[in-house]
């Protein structure tokens, strides 16, 4: 059945591309899709009529979806056939999007390629990054760059891709000769780039000030609710495609004022006993958790407390991903650890035999762990919870939030199909 489902969906969603032929605009990368997506849609959508994948709907069954402007029926047989049903009505009629936004993920060799042959041709590639999270299926990281890097045979002729310039290794990777890059970070390669980044409270709200460069043009942004270099890269990405679709900087950073981040990003909650948490739960590579404690050690302003879940999926590395994570938890000098799963055991080890001067404990699970958590916590702590999406570490965030009725509303993974998991 979900063979059969996947061909149909497949089918239906290149009719309509046929059909309506909107420009395509693919994100893929390690980590930062989703964000990237996000804040792509909100600074398009100042001129044109966009829609973007739905929440993370970036495999062989949500891309489909996202171009058929479908939700997913999970195992509900006949909403799945309502859902065919209608897209095959929307082929007569509907006022189809002039952009579509479409987020495109990798888990094993061969799903870019599928991908590709859904979409057919991609007016841009926006790739955030290549790390080394999803690796687990990949026999080394210059396999995961291949496969990431297969979105790029989806350009036409006049396709561009937009590429993370901080990235060396991806940089080295692209042919500049075959492909038309532009580039967007902090380095002074970048034909984009972000300078003079702060995290600051401008009425009343923390969020990320920076200024962006391009062709001599300078212009300030703040995004409020926003934490992190991960908003600037999206938001430096948003950039280089609404200035492909003939917006200017200004358009930008005005628009990207009303960008909200998607749960579980970097997101600020306000915690009990008067705490802060940084939420940060959605999933967890050694990369984006150097940055969220990066983040944790700016903002901090009582003790740095860090709630860490394993980092899955990440193979051969995983060793060494754990170490370097544990490494920066000694740099920035954390005063309470609780690690959750089985791969974050390497961290607590790490620690141990660097003598860690902070308190460190270890739990089997989130559930383990949340009670713990909320007992521990002082006032005017800073809290950092993240893990990779297998730990469910957003329970603890649940736990420890002033306000969990607003769970739902602010949390990832509320839905009651993840509750049951």
């Amino acid at each position: 059945m979900q063979k059969l489902l996947t061909v149909v969906l497949k089918i239906l969603a290149q009719l309509t591309l046929i059909r309506f032929q909107p420009k395509i605009v693919g994100v893929t990368g390690s980590v930062g899709k989703t964000s990237a997506k996000e804040a792509i849609f909100c600074v398009l959508s100042k001129k044109y009529r966009v829609r973007a994948s739905l929440e993370n709907y970036n495999n062989e069954i949500g891309v489909p979806l996202s171009i058929l402007g479908e939700k997913s029926a999970e195992h509900n047989i006949l909403i799945w056939l309502w859902v065919i049903f209608k897209g095959i009505l929307k082929l007569i009629y509907s006022k189809y999007p002039e952009i579509l936004v479409l987020e495109m993920a990798v888990d094993r060799p061969g799903d870019m390629g599928y991908l590709v042959k859904i979409v057919r041709k991609l007016d841009l590639a926006v790739i955030t990054n290549v790390g080394i999270s999803h690796l687990e299926f990949f026999s080394n990281p210059a396999a995961l760059m291949r496969e990431k890097l297969g979105i790029l045979q989806g350009l036409g002729e006049d396709g561009k891709v937009i590429v993370n310039s901080d990235d060396s290794a991806l940089l080295e990777n692209i042919d500049r000769t075959k492909y038309r890059v532009v580039g967007f970070g902090f380095k002074d390669n970048s034909l984009i780039k972000a300078s003079d980044f702060q995290l600051i409270k401008k009425d009343g709200f923390w969020g990320v000030n920076f200024k962006i460069h391009y062709q001599g043009t300078v212009v300030p942004v703040f995004i409020p609710n926003t934490l992190g270099r991960p908003a600037i890269y999206s938001a430096l990405a948003a950039s280089a495609v609404a200035l492909d679709f003939g917006l200017n900087l200004v358009d930008v950073s005005s628009s990207l004022q009303k960008f909200v981040s998607p749960a579980g990003r970097l997101k600020l909650i306000a915690g009990i006993k008067h705490t802060q948490i940084l939420d940060d739960s959605y999933n967890a590579s050694p990369d984006s958790t150097i940055v969220a404690l990066e983040a944790l050690n700016l903002m901090a302003q009582g003790r740095k407390v860090a709630v860490l879940g394993s980092m899955t999926e990440l193979g051969k590395e995983s060793e060494r991903g754990h170490k370097e994570v544990a490494a920066k938890l000694m740099e920035f000098g954390a005063t309470l650890v609780f690690l959750i799963g089985s791969e974050a055991r390497i961290i607590e080890s790490e620690l141990r035999q660097r003598k860690f001067a902070g308190q460190v404990r270890w739990f089997a699970t989130s559930d383990e762990a949340r009670l713990e958590v909320q007992k521990q916590i002082l006032p005017a702590d800073t809290i950092l919870v993240k893990g990779s999406q297998a730990v469910r570490v957003e329970k603890v965030v649940k736990e420890i939030m002033a306000e969990p009725l607003k769970a739902k509303k602010l949390l990832v993974r509320q839905s009651e199909s993840w509750k049951d998991k």
